[in-house]
């Protein structure tokens, strides 16, 4: 499962290892192995990460590019 969070305080991406400092967002996947599962291990991503995962993509509406964490 993703969830897409705002950070409220200094959160470490468990990739990189980079520091997510309010009010920036990450995003919290449960995976074992790479892999998604319904309940498993939380993995800590930060934007970068994700896009670089594929787990984030930009999209176009209206006018505006915006970032989802959704599929």
């Amino acid at each position: 499962m993703r969830r897409g969070c705002i950070s409220l305080g200094n959160i470490k991406c468990d990739v990189c290892g980079r520091i997510v400092g309010y009010p920036e967002r990450y995003l919290v996947v449960d995976e074992k192995d790479g892999e998604e599962v319904p309940k498993g291990n939380s993995v800590r991503y930060c934007v970068e990460c994700a896009l670089t995962k594929g787990y984030a993509h930009y999209r176009d509406e209206k006018g505006e590019r915006t970032l989802t964490f959704l599929p």
